[in-house]
């Protein structure tokens, strides 16, 4: 992983990708998962996210992922909140009642750690990671979800020639040639963003659509 990039990103204070709202798409189409409360649910590379709570909120219990120390201390800080904090061989586990925080490398999460996740919701992760890091991260998270997980997946599509990522460009086929046969993948719903983003528009980018995919491990 890039560790030092997102690091960087992190202490600067750089976090243009932290949303201040909940993702519409995550609101409008997390009932179609059709996933019962009470699951629990893996949110990689999930920083200080607003979403987390409103999985919470949705009944789940949560477990986020996260490279960052200053991502995981911000979110406490903000929210208030009194974790009991463990180390792990790569990290620390943050327990704060339903919500818990692994800190540390999504790509170096022991299998037992999310072998229980019922869910799954990534809208951070897997367009963060170039394609040879993205091969290894389906691989090791994903194949390490249970027979029956389902979840929400969230990516970005824009010609990729135009913009050096992170974020990158994920598309369609590159989903259905990485997690299928193992994974059920429909895609929900395509919007045009571009209008939304001027810092895309700012580099060049001359289409940008933001999709949704519901996932099911077969």
């Amino acid at each position: 992983m890039q560790h030092e990039f997102w690091l960087t990103r992190w202490r600067e204070g750089r976090i243009g990708f932290h949303q201040s709202q909940v993702t519409p798409l995550l609101e409008r189409h997390w009932e179609r998962v059709g996933l019962p409360r009470g699951s629990r649910v893996l949110v990689p590379l999930c920083g200080k996210s607003l979403d987390l709570f409103w999985l919470l909120a949705q009944g789940h219990a949560v477990l986020g992922v996260e490279l960052a120390s200053q991502a995981v201390e911000q979110l406490v800080a903000e929210h208030a909140l009194q974790p009991e904090v463990t180390p792990l061989p790569s990290g620390e586990r943050y327990r704060m009642g339903q919500l818990e925080i692994v800190r540390g490398d999504v790509l170096e999460l022991a299998p037992s750690v999310i072998a229980e996740c019922q869910g799954v919701y990534d809208r951070a992760a897997l367009i963060a990671l170039p394609p040879e890091l993205r091969a290894r991260y389906v691989e090791h998270v994903y194949g390490g979800l249970p027979p029956g997980c389902r979840g929400l997946l969230i990516t970005l599509e824009y010609p990729q020639a135009q913009l050096q990522g992170p974020p990158f460009s994920v598309e369609r086929e590159e989903l259905a040639r990485r997690f299928e046969p193992r994974w059920a993948v429909e895609r929900l719903a395509v919007e045009d963003i571009l209008a939304e983003q001027p810092s895309f528009r700012a580099d060049g980018v001359s289409a940008l659509s933001t999709a949704a995919y519901r996932l099911e491990r077969r």
